[in-house]
């Protein structure tokens, strides 16, 4: 019975949720683009906004490209680059401690202003509410494993998690019985990781996929033309 679990959960769920993130995205994109926002109140609590913003945003994708680097890049390529599992292991400790800290600060200050308001709170639909709240969650999960993290630091249970993450990528069938016998809060933490890809299309987070980054490219200069007077005689 428990195998089966593990097998739903870590081996078709994760497909489950792929499967309604990109389809759902696209779905959106293609049906709702002028929902295709992330939505602004910033002329309520400016302040507050602008600091809980910040340090959500810079700590949160701290978080993500360090776990999307960390658990699809094959051990092989960190042993080649001379960082061992256990130094690896060290260094998501350190640098994804402070950086879940930073974002559940800032995702903390976030959602103190959308409930303590009363005019935010009119204006927060149910859906901007839940993401917050489930991503606060999961930043609180993802510091409740570094003590766990603290007792592996030779990185084996790390290694357990990339083969997972790069078994579901590559198709791998067995990759599910890499969890089994993981820690709880880790499996928790993988299983609302998920979720919160499940809901994406749903909620405010899709903005993310609109990220200007063209803007770093732009020239470094504007042009601007002069308004060409039209002569009354004429």
């Amino acid at each position: 019975m428990t195998d089966l679990f593990n097998f739903w959960l870590f081996g078709v769920y994760p497909y489950i949720a792929l499967t309604v993130l990109i389809i759902g995205s696209i779905l959106r994109y293609e049906c709702a683009p002028y929902s295709w926002r992330a939505g602004s109140s910033q002329l309520l609590r400016r302040r507050q906004l602008i600091m809980g913003s910040i340090l959500f945003h810079f700590g949160v994708l701290i978080v993500f490209f360090g776990h999307l680097v960390g658990m699809l890049t094959p051990i092989q390529v960190f042993h080649w680059i001379g960082i061992e599992p256990g130094t690896k292991q060290v260094m998501a400790i350190v640098v994804g401690g402070i950086a879940g800290i930073i974002s559940l600060t800032g995702a903390i200050i976030l959602l103190h202003r959308r409930i303590a308001d009363p005019r935010i709170r009119a204006t927060t639909s149910f859906a901007d509410l839940a993401i917050l709240i489930l991503l606060s969650v999961q930043l609180a999960l993802g510091l409740l494993t570094i003590p766990v993290s603290m007792g592996h630091l030779d990185g084996g249970e790390m290694i357990k998690f990339m083969s997972w993450a790069l078994g579901i990528f590559t198709l791998n069938s067995g990759a599910w019985t890499y969890l089994v016998d993981t820690h709880p809060l880790f499996k928790l933490h993988i299983f609302l990781g998920l979720t919160i890809f499940l809901l994406f299309p749903f909620t405010r987070l899709v903005h993310m996929l609109s990220a200007p980054v063209y803007y770093l490219l732009r020239p470094g200069y504007q042009l601007v033309r002069t308004k060409k007077t039209l002569n009354p005689t004429t």
